[in-house]
């Protein structure tokens, strides 16, 4: 590990990114309820010696660290454009302008034009609203369980779709679209509802609701590509498909980075490796 770490204390979860040996990114992951966690590991490592943060855990996970390491704070914003750009990069995209929708706990929306960005408006729906609804409806709380369990449901017997209103019809718009998430539970009157499909209508309603605002915000901005990121997406194929159907769906391009969930923590540690360069000028 090199002696330099990036760090995103954020509501849900606190995420940290490092370079290894071979000067790739490697990343760990710590509960956000649980700071200590984090001060043990930095404790564990002591080749650390530089630390770049951001998130709004920000103050509490200082006040656990009470060290006298070299530590500098970036704004959340400024961390994960900075880290955005990065994967972009080293994926192979050239993108000029773009919205990009990060899915923490909640959701935060930017748009980002060559080398200027501004947050144009996110909504309180996001990862937190996945655990929370799932955990309250099924009594799973585990974001793991939720995320692989979902990816077994349906929602044809939970969601009332355009098709279900407009039967025997042409509908007006597409047919498959949801007209209502949870809009069939009053009219079947069923008692009992597989996990699986519970869980799949609650993606479906987070995945939606993010979309439509992202869209929305990329309209307004003429912008053809939306990049979808946070840690909400991580492993979650089925989130990420709601997601993607319904952009292309509203002809727009999405955009899935691989280390989608640590673009803040990435971003402090630049921004860090920057600072300590600039002091050595």
């Amino acid at each position: 590990m090199r002696n330099t770490i990036g760090i995103d204390a954020g509501g849900t979860l606190t995420k940290v990114a490092y370079l290894d040996d071979e000067n790739e990114f490697q990343f760990k992951v710590f509960p956000s309820k649980d700071l200590t966690l984090v001060k043990e590991w930095i404790e564990a490592n002591p080749n650390i010696e530089e630390i770049g943060i951001t998130g709004g855990r920000t103050e509490q996970l200082l006040a656990k660290l009470k060290t006298k390491k070299s530590i500098d704070y970036v704004v959340e914003f400024d961390a994960t454009i900075k880290g955005v750009k990065y994967l972009l990069k080293k994926e192979g995209h050239e993108i000029q302008k773009s919205i990009i929708t990060n899915v923490g706990t909640g959701t935060s929306i930017h748009y980002m034009e060559n080398d200027k960005h501004v947050r144009v408006g996110g909504t309180g729906i996001g990862g937190g609203t996945l655990t929370g609804l799932s955990t309250i409806i099924t009594g799973l709380s585990d974001f793991n369980e939720i995320t692989k369990i979902a990816k077994q449901g349906k929602r044809e017997f939970i969601d009332l779709f355009v098709k279900d209103i407009f039967e025997g019809m042409n509908p007006p718009i597409e047919g498959h679209l949801t007209a209502s998430n949870f809009g069939k539970v009053n009219i079947l009157n069923h008692n009992d509802y597989p996990v699986p499909d519970l869980l799949a209508t609650i993606q479906a309603l987070v995945g939606e609701v993010i979309t439509t605002l992202s869209i929305q915000y990329a309209d307004t901005k003429n912008s053809e590509t939306i990049i979808y990121i946070g840690s909400t997406l991580t492993n979650n194929d089925h989130l990420k498909e709601v997601i993607a159907n319904y952009t292309i769906l509203k002809k727009h391009k999405p955009i899935f980075l691989k280390d989608c969930g640590f673009s803040g923590a990435i971003g402090a540690l630049l921004n860090k490796v920057e600072q300590r360069n600039i002091a050595q000028l």
